[in-house]
């Protein structure tokens, strides 16, 4: 009996340290959030609302509630290498000019650069690392194709899209949903993935919606 309770105890002492583990991991990932959006603040709104719809897909998807925490940790940050690249582009009204878009296309891997040094329970690094790659290889910063792209990589790459194009932004108005929903639907199978697509717009049909 005293060898049970001992080990009970054990038992007890690890989930707590883990639980703490994990709301420290929450709490960097947190304060990492806030300070990318001090320098962008489209970003702020911008992570938490494709987290949300990422989240929601993955649990359509009916992954493991461990997947989700990942995906939910990397969504909160994905644009973290951002803070790389100068205010004034991320701000700038109009087009980018090609060695300004070369700058904005680093981020994922300075992200990724930032991250890995934390030992996430999570392929959070990795994630944020491929949320830019498309699925017939034309995507940054490695041009991966196909299974080369984690799940929820692409479940981040369509949640990511469908967000930035339903918002503003200062280079161009904001789109409708819908116009949104379309863009993803043409570019199914091509740079996203199609089982991806198919759960998002399933989403959308049953009344999701970013703001609710």
């Amino acid at each position: 009996e005293a060898l049970e309770t001992e080990h009970q105890r054990a038992t007890e002492e690890l989930q707590r340290s883990y639980g703490q583990l994990r709301e420290t991991f929450i709490a960097t990932v947190n304060a990492l959030a806030s300070t990318v959006e001090m320098k962008d603040p489209y970003t702020a709104g911008h992570q938490q609302w494709v987290t949300r719809l990422a989240c929601a897909i993955a649990r359509e998807m009916k992954l493991s509630e461990e997947q989700i925490e990942g995906i939910r940790m990397a969504g909160l940050i994905h644009d973290i290498g951002k803070i790389n690249i100068p205010a004034e582009i991320l701000t700038k009204p109009g087009q980018l000019s090609e060695i300004q878009y070369n700058m904005v296309k680093i981020h994922p891997q300075v992200g990724c650069d930032i991250l890995k040094e934390i030992k996430f329970p999570w392929p959070v690094a990795q994630i944020v690392l491929q949320h830019h790659e498309r699925m017939d290889g034309s995507g940054y910063p490695q041009g991966l194709s196909g299974d080369e792209i984690i799940l929820e990589a692409k479940i981040l790459a369509v949640a990511d899209t469908v967000e930035a194009m339903s918002s503003h932004r200062p280079y161009r108005a904001a789109h409708s949903i819908e116009r949104a929903l379309e863009e993803i639907s043409k570019e199914r199978g091509v740079l996203y993935d199609p089982d991806v697509v198919d759960v998002c717009l399933d989403l959308f049909e049953k009344g999701f919606r970013f703001d609710q």
